[in-house]
């Protein structure tokens, strides 16, 4: 089920290049340190992960601006286990995960080793929901911006995943065609049905197990995408 007359490799960032949840957690454990905050991150975590993702679906949705997001997601979570954190806390926290974000860049495992066959016969892209100023950074720092050809973001485009516009301004700047064009991306609402809504093909980075169609093409580690591309 090899992907034909591909030119262009559309690729999302978070959770599927760039290894979010372990780039994360070890912020979560810097800025607990430095503002003395005695809390186990694992702990933390099991919290707050499912409540990013919930605000991040209303981000999506456009139902919550970014500023109220940070602040939100950070609030609930300490909540969620009991701890009462004052509300300049809440802001000083959200505002140094965004500074240190980005000082941990691990790749998810074969991420050098598949850009650097991909780039030998394909344009590679990127289409993200992050936000501008944090996304250009992770790619950066992680030492992957040299792949890439063209980086398309939310804010730039003032829509984010799953909605048509992103995808289609992506293949606009990208100077390509929906039908020489592959999306790679681990969440099967924003990027996968998101490009398919559009025509694109698409392989899932299904890293959590959750196919939805066994006739999708789908991979669980990167290296893998050799079967089809």
């Amino acid at each position: 089920m090899r992907a034909n007359g591909i030119s262009d490799v559309f690729f999302d960032l978070d959770h599927t290049l760039w290894d979010f949840d372990k780039n994360s957690a070890l912020t979560f454990e810097k800025i607990f340190e430095i503002n003395d905050i005695s809390v186990n991150t694992a702990y933390f975590l099991q919290h707050y992960v499912p409540i990013n993702l919930k605000y991040w679906k209303l981000y999506r949705e456009e139902k919550i601006e970014k500023e109220a997001l940070r602040f939100a997601r950070l609030n609930e979570a300490f909540l969620a286990i009991g701890i009462k954190i004052k509300e300049p806390l809440i802001y000083k926290l959200s505002e140094d995960y965004i500074a240190y974000l980005t000082t941990f860049n691990h790749l998810f495992d074969n991420t050098l080793e598949i850009l650097d066959y991909l780039s030998l016969k394909y344009k590679l892209h990127i289409i993200t929901n992050g936000f501008d100023e944090v996304q250009q950074k992770k790619i950066e720092k992680s030492g992957i911006d040299g792949y890439f050809k063209t980086i398309t973001n939310s804010e730039m485009v003032g829509v984010k995943k799953p909605n048509p516009k992103i995808f289609n301004f992506a293949i606009n700047k990208a100077n390509t065609h929906i039908d020489k064009s592959i999306m790679i991306g681990d969440s099967y609402e924003a990027d996968i049905l998101g490009a398919k809504n559009i025509g694109m093909d698409v392989v899932f980075f299904d890293i959590h197990g959750i196919t939805l169609d066994e006739d999708m093409k789908r991979v669980d580690n990167l290296i893998q995408l050799k079967k089809y591309l």
